[in-house]
C-alpha cells in the first residue's frame, strides 16, 4: 500500500487548516480573540460562548475556534454550506449569519438582556422624540416612533437570522463537521479547476459537487452520522468520483497540446497538485456502469463504478489493542481483538469512518493478512492521516462493543505485556523491557512478526471450521483509496 503523502500548500490542502493560503490572516484574527473572546481550553463547557473565526468561501463558511495553546484548530466547530445557485440576496445570508455576535446589557430590574444596538436606539429615539416635541411635531407620530424604533432593533435581526437560515444549512459537532470538511476538501479541488479550465465537464462537477455538499449538509442537520451513514457513503463516493473525473481532464488537457504549445517549452505542473490526501485516480477501462445511487435529485445520475473492488482483498482481519475487560467472573482479561474487516461497514460503527478505514484496510493486502491497527498509524504518516481517514478511537469502541453483545465474530485474545506492547507498535518500532536482573531486553520487528505468526496459526485453525461473521445489514464499501 501506498503512504500518505504529504499534500503541497494548494487546493489539496484547502481547508485542513484555517485559512491555508493567508495564514497572516487566521494569526491576525486568532490574536484578535485572543484579547477580546472566551477561547477554547480546559475550562470549557457546553454554555460556554466561545469566539469563532469565520472563513469565507464562495460555497458557505467555515467557523474556527480558536485553541488555548496558540495552535490551529483540525476541525471546524460549525460550517455552513449556501444553496447552490444562490442569487445575491440570498449570498448576504452569508455575511449577515457570520456577524459579530451581538452584544447584551443585562437589566437588574428587567429579566432576560438587551441588545446593545437597541438601548443605543432607544437612547437616540428619545433624544430626536424630545426634540422634535419641542419644534411642534405632533405627539401622536412623535411618540409611537420612540417606541417602535427600539423594538424594532431589539426583534428585527432575529426575523432576518430566520430568513437568511432558510438559505444556508449549519451543521455543528466534531463528527458532521469532520465528515463535511473531508467533502470540503474535495469541492475545493474541483473549483480550482475551474479556474484553470473552461470545460464544460469541469464546470459540471463544480455545480455537482456544491449540490452534493448541500445535500449532506441538510441531511446531518436532521440525523447524526450513524442514522444516515449508508446516504453519506454514497454522497462521499460521489465526490471522489467527481475529484477524479476532474483530474483526468486536467491530466488530459497537459498531456494534449495545442499545436503552438507543442513548439514551446513544457510548462510547469498544473498548480493544482495532486488529489486531496487519501485519494488518487482510478484505473481505466471501468466495469459497465451501474447506477444504484443517485443521491442528487433532479439530475441525471451520473455513472457509478467499482474501480477498486477487483484491488480490494476480501479476507483480511483488523487486530487492535483495547482497554481489558472480563466476559464472565473468573475468566482471562480480553486486551486485544481481531476481527474481519467487513465488520467495519457494520452499521453500528460510526459511520463512514468505519467504511474509509475498511478501505486503508482492504488495498493491497494478502488474503488472510491480520493487519494490526497500528500498522494503518505506520502507512498514514505516522498517525497524522487518521484526521482524513476516520475516528479509529471511537470505531474501535464501536467494535468491541459488537462483539461482546455478539453482533458479529471475533478472536478475542488476552496477550502478555510484551506482547501487546508490540502489537500497538509500529511495524519497524522496538519496545524495551527490565528482566528480573535489572538488564535492559530489545523487541523489535521479528518478535512483532512471531506474535503475529502465533495469532495467525490459531485464527486459520477457526476460520477453516468456520468463517468468520461480519454482522447483518453491512454498508457498501467506498471507492478506492491508497
Amino acid at each position: 500500500m501506498t503512504p500518505l503523502r504529504t499534500p503541497p500548500p494548494t487546493a489539496a490542502a484547502h481547508h485542513q487548516r484555517p485559512f491555508t493560503r493567508d495564514p497572516g490572516r487566521w494569526k491576525r484574527k486568532s490574536s484578535r480573540a485572543l484579547r477580546t473572546g472566551h477561547i477554547r481550553d480546559h475550562t470549557c463547557s457546553a454554555a460556554c460562548e466561545l469566539v469563532l473565526v469565520h472563513e469565507h468561501t464562495s460555497w458557505g463558511w467555515l467557523a474556527w475556534t480558536v485553541p488555548g495553546d496558540g495552535g490551529q484548530p483540525e476541525v471546524p466547530h460549525q460550517i455552513g454550506v449556501l444553496t447552490p445557485g444562490a442569487t445575491r440576496r440570498q449570498r448576504l445570508a452569508l455575511r449577515w449569519l457570520t456577524r459579530c455576535p451581538a452584544r447584551r446589557l443585562a437589566v437588574d430590574t428587567v429579566p432576560g438582556s438587551l441588545r446593545f444596538s437597541a438601548a443605543a436606539v432607544a437612547l437616540i429615539s428619545v433624544t430626536v422624540g424630545l426634540f422634535a416635541l419641542s419644534h411642534g411635531l405632533p405627539a401622536n407620530v412623535t411618540v409611537p416612533a420612540m417606541l417602535l424604533a427600539p423594538l424594532l432593533a431589539e426583534h428585527l435581526p432575529g426575523r432576518m437570522d430566520d430568513w437568511a437560515r432558510a438559505h444556508v444549512h449549519i451543521v455543528e459537532g466534531d463528527g458532521p463537521c469532520r465528515y463535511l470538511q473531508r467533502l470540503a476538501v474535495l469541492h475545493t479541488y474541483i473549483l480550482q479547476a475551474t479556474a484553470s479550465s473552461d470545460r464544460y465537464e469541469v464546470r459540471r462537477s463544480a455545480q455537482l459537487g456544491h449540490h452534493l455538499l448541500w445535500d449532506a449538509a441538510g441531511l446531518l442537520q436532521t440525523q447524526d452520522t450513524s442514522s444516515a451513514s449508508s446516504r453519506l457513503i454514497s454522497y462521499e463516493r460521489l465526490m471522489v468520483q467527481l475529484a477524479d473525473q476532474v483530474a483526468q481532464i486536467l491530466e488530459r488537457t497537459r498531456a494534449a497540446p495545442t499545436a503552438d504549445e507543442a513548439s514551446q517549452p513544457r510548462r510547469a505542473e498544473c498548480p493544482l497538485g495532486p488529489l486531496p490526501p487519501g485519494f488518487e485516480p482510478v484505473l481505466r477501462p471501468t466495469p459497465p456502469p451501474t447506477n444504484d445511487l443517485s443521491p442528487l435529485k433532479g439530475y441525471p445520475p451520473m455513472t457509478q463504478t467499482q474501480p477498486g473492488d477487483a484491488a480490494r482483498t476480501v479476507d483480511v482481519y483488523l487486530l487492535f489493542a483495547h482497554e481489558p475487560y472480563y466476559p464472565d467472573a473468573g475468566t482471562q482479561e480480553i486486551n486485544t481483538t481481531v476481527v474481519t474487516a467487513d465488520s467495519l461497514l457494520h452499521p453500528k460503527v460510526l459511520q463512514p469512518d468505519g467504511a474509509r478505514i475498511h478501505n486503508r484496510l482492504t488495498q493491497g493486502r494478502t488474503p488472510g493478512e491480520i493487519i494490526p491497527l497500528s500498522t494503518l498509524t505506520h502507512e498514514l504518516d505516522g498517525g497524522a492521516g487518521w484526521p482524513w481517514v476516520g475516528d479509529w478511537e471511537t470505531v474501535t469502541t464501536d467494535l468491541v462493543q459488537l462483539v461482546r453483545q455478539g453482533e458479529c465474530d471475533a478472536l478475542s485474545l488476552g496477550l502478555p505485556e510484551i506482547a501487546r506492547a508490540l502489537l500497538c507498535a509500529g511495524p519497524d518500532t522496538h519496545v524495551c523491557a527490565f528482566d528480573g536482573a535489572g538488564q535492559d531486553i530489545t523487541y523489535g520487528p521479528q518478535e512483532r512478526a512471531a506474535v503475529l505468526a502465533k495469532i495467525d496459526l490459531f485464527l486459520t485453525g477457526l476460520v477453516a471450521e468456520q468463517a468468520f461473521w461480519p454482522g447483518d445489514g453491512l454498508l457498501p464499501p467506498l471507492f478506492r483509496q491508497v
